[in-house]
């Protein structure tokens, strides 16, 4: 099978779409299918000398206020890639702005195409500029409405796109390293360089942006015993040293140095209130980390309240302060839950995960044969 993966997102650059569109490459590959990559260019003109297939980059812009992020300008490169590449199925990773040229294009040319929702656009809309969730959503349905599947990763984004008018939707959601993250690699020696008092650490990764309320840490950060790890970067980096003067910030990590870190860990707090799914809450129980995460979008598949971790109320940094004073109380619940939440993932591979992505291009491509019989 040969796969026109479009993304707004792809490595260099950290973040969800980037990972998952990688993996959903490097899967396509071990499985003998032919995948290639159309992404926003980089800077880096190497960036993808390490990739499991061809990339095309398409000339972008960084977006202002966070040059971390790129956005793809119009360009034919889009349809001509996928013309060239001959593809019989287009992978549409957190279509937006670039998906949506995919898309269009895909359209044109009789091929089918999956969407993969992503990101909660109109919530970054209303954190960003406080208004716009209507134009997002437009937007969104006229990319997945388009797409003969729309894959979302929760169920909660699966009733999001529901309620707001998207249809044709499959839940699929995201597989994890087992062997990468694992209880095994937590290093006493790394500890006792983040909590030289023997303080209790509780950990955050992820980008450092205003949506991800890492501001609601500072409650927790000002617990006795207690030491707050930020690993990532992003345009909230300063403002964020400010609010938690006492935490520990490592700036961007990735591989084993990153599997080594969140080991390390007592326990892994996410604050952002806007996930669709939350693929480092996977990687903390990966590691046999108990997790504290918001009652809201993703998390509420993952963790199980009780029993891998704990569920607070969104944006509520009273109830977050008190989970982790809660959890820094009762070691034994820590490793109960660390343990649990291991057990929970150990199935979650990328390798089954893509499997099962396969399995929904077959039944896309099945369909379409079937109209056009």
């Amino acid at each position: 099978m040969r796969v026109v993966i479009v993304t707004e997102s792809f490595p260099p650059d950290v973040n969800g779409v980037a990972h998952c569109a990688l993996q959903t490459a490097r899967h396509l590959v071990r499985r003998g299918h032919t995948p290639l990559v159309i992404a926003p260019a980089v800077a880096d003109p190497a960036a993808d000398a390490d990739a499991p297939c061809a990339v095309v980059r398409v000339p972008s812009l960084p977006l202002p206020g966070y040059p971390q992020v790129r956005v793809a300008l119009p360009s034919r490169r889009v349809a001509a890639a996928i013309v060239e590449h001959r593809a019989d199925l287009v992978h549409l990773a957190g279509p937006f702005v670039l998906g949506a040229r995919g898309m269009t294009a895909a359209a044109r040319l009789g091929i089918p195409a999956v969407a993969v929702y992503q990101t909660d656009l109109a919530g970054y809309a209303r954190t960003y500029v406080g208004t716009g969730e209507g134009a997002a959503w437009r937007r969104l349905r006229a990319v997945h409405g388009a797409a003969d599947r729309t894959l979302a990763p929760s169920s909660a984004a699966v009733r999001d796109l529901e309620v707001h008018g998207i249809g044709r939707i499959r839940l699929w959601g995201r597989g994890v390293d087992t062997a990468r993250f694992r209880p095994e690699l937590r290093d006493d020696a790394l500890r006792g360089e983040l909590a030289p008092h023997g303080e209790l650490l509780v950990g955050y990764v992820g980008r450092l942006a205003p949506e991800k309320r890492v501001d609601l840490l500072a409650g927790a950060a000002g617990l006795p015993g207690v030491r707050v790890v930020v690993v990532g970067d992003g345009p909230s980096g300063p403002a964020l040293r400010t609010a938690l003067p006492g935490a520990r910030f490592l700036g961007r990590r990735t591989g084993a140095d990153l599997a080594r870190i969140f080991a390390s860990l007592d326990m892994f707090a996410h604050t952002g209130p806007f996930e669709t799914f939350c693929q480092t809450v996977q990687e903390a129980m990966a590691s046999g980390v108990p997790v504290i995460a918001p009652a809201a979008g993703g998390p509420l598949d993952l963790v199980d309240h009780g029993r891998t971790g704990l569920l607070v109320p969104p944006e509520d940094p009273d109830a977050l302060r008190e989970a982790v004073a809660m959890l820094a109380a009762a070691p034994e619940s820590r490793t109960e839950f660390g343990r649990a939440g291991r057990a929970a993932v150990e199935g979650r591979t990328w390798e089954a995960l893509g499997d099962e992505l396969i399995g929904h291009y077959l039944e896309v491509l099945r369909e379409r044969k079937a109209v056009a019989a």
